[in-house]
């Protein structure tokens, strides 16, 4: 019912240009698109807060693509998925190598994780997700925190189930590793 009640927006977004039909989308999802985003950055709330932005503006730009294959949702975070990895390309490509990236963005992160976030669990489980390969945070992410399935997983990420159930297993095998090595039963 709730996948009708997106659709019917998409529409008249998609049909008659109704921005307001577009702004309860937003409303809808922009925490999830956002805790999902801040998932993948390891908690850079400002970071996270430009991929949101830039994901909702590609969205409303390219809604007449919307099918309805999928939900709405799966869509959206697809696209969030993909801005986040262009962002990812687009940093490498200033003269960044994979590891000098993940280091300062380790280090950008530190100064955020100190205002934003309330508890040592929270430091801890991003520094969890942080040993974890993209792929496995981003399984991790979408189906821990956000509650999707591995078949919506499947469709955001463009990979196998069988593959996102490997990435699952191996990314929660680290994350409570990580934990119970440090003090968490």
């Amino acid at each position: 019912m709730e996948n009708l009640s997106d659709i019917a927006l998409v529409t008249q977004v998609a049909v008659m240009h109704n921005k307001r039909a577009f702004d309860q989308l937003v409303r809808k999802y922009q925490s999830p698109v956002r805790r999902f985003l801040l998932n993948l950055t390891l908690g850079n709330g400002a970071l996270a807060d430009d991929l949101a932005q830039d994901t909702f503006i590609k969205a409303y730009h390219h809604i007449g693509q919307f099918r309805a294959v999928a939900s709405f949702q799966t869509w959206l975070f697809r696209i969030a998925y993909n801005t986040f990895y262009d962002y990812r390309r687009a940093a490498a490509a200033k003269t960044m190598s994979a590891v000098a990236y993940v280091g300062d963005y380790a280090s950008v992160t530190a100064d955020h994780r100190n205002e934003a976030l309330d508890s040592e669990l929270k430091t801890d489980i991003y520094r969890a997700l942080s040993l974890l390969r993209e792929e496995e945070r981003t399984c991790v992410t979408l189906q821990m925190v956000d509650g999707l399935s591995i078949e919506q997983i499947s469709r955001i990420t463009g990979v196998g189930e069988n593959t996102v159930k490997s990435h699952l297993r191996r990314g929660k095998d680290k994350v409570v590793t990580f934990l119970k090595n440090n003090g968490y039963d």
